[in-house]
């Protein structure tokens, strides 16, 4: 078994308050893993601590071998982790287009430079307008981003979160706000995109978790209670008492 990501006596405080206590986690690579738990359990908080925008105040972060912790979240993004958040982090004025290729140009090569046409970058032009289709957005092509509905801007932020190329990727509540329709698209892109990767999920919804995930990892006060799959974690009962309640049998 290959770890992608692994946590390991991570904690967290802000001041006196104890945010993250003692986590331990190791995250397969390829798989699709969900972390849940009730709001305030620090999900959100882990997150920003395995992308580098927040610092542990202990412990240890490893990407594919790699020790991470304390990097910025550039330095993070470059040895091939990315991540989407809550609320939709997108260039409101650029195209759709335009937003996946700002995401795909680094990767390829392309560093600073004020004198080089984007619009000559045959291979960022490529790589843009592939994701573009892949997500499901090429109608949309040269839309403004701002204009976009909120289930189309939460497809072109995953765009952009793998334009890169990164092989783990970190999904923040992807369906959250969503309309049942709406709901099952995103799945069916979260499930697209996540082929040959792994993805690391946070989300509420249970019906998303159950149908996406090969292993759930349940978080509550800032500690891992559970890790298994789904059928386990169902079965859980410490989970079914923390969190889930009537909801695991539904």
């Amino acid at each position: 078994m290959t770890v992608a990501l692994a946590l390991k006596d991570v904690k967290k405080n802000f001041g006196p308050t104890e945010i993250i206590r003692g986590l331990n986690l190791d995250i397969r690579q390829g798989e699709r893993h969900a972390i849940i738990g009730p709001n305030g359990a620090g999900k959100s908080t882990m997150f920003h601590l395995i992308s580098g925008r927040i610092g542990v105040t202990s412990g240890s972060i490893t990407l594919k071998g790699e020790e991470i912790t304390g990097l910025e979240p550039y330095e993070i993004n470059r040895r091939g982790l990315a991540r989407s958040f809550q609320v939709t982090n997108i260039f409101p004025k650029l195209s759709v287009y335009e937003n996946i290729r700002c995401g795909a140009l680094w990767s390829l090569g392309y560093r600073y430079s004020f004198w080089r046409f984007v619009d000559r970058l045959r291979d960022a032009n490529a790589r843009a307008q592939e994701i573009t289709d892949f997500i499901g957005l090429s109608g949309r092509r040269d839309t403004p981003a701002a204009i976009l509905t909120y289930a189309e801007q939460r497809a072109l932020e995953i765009g952009i979160t793998i334009a890169g190329g990164a092989d783990v990727i970190m999904l923040d509540e992807p369906t959250a706000g969503m309309s049942n329709t709406e709901t099952e698209h995103a799945v069916e892109l979260i499930r697209r995109v996540s082929e040959g990767r792994t993805l690391v999920m946070v989300e509420h919804d249970m019906s998303v978790v159950f149908g996406l995930a090969d292993r759930i990892s349940v978080l509550v006060y800032g500690q891992i209670i559970a890790t298994g799959t789904p059928e386990e974690i169902r079965a859980n009962k410490a989970v079914r008492e923390a969190y889930l309640g009537e909801e695991a049998h539904a």
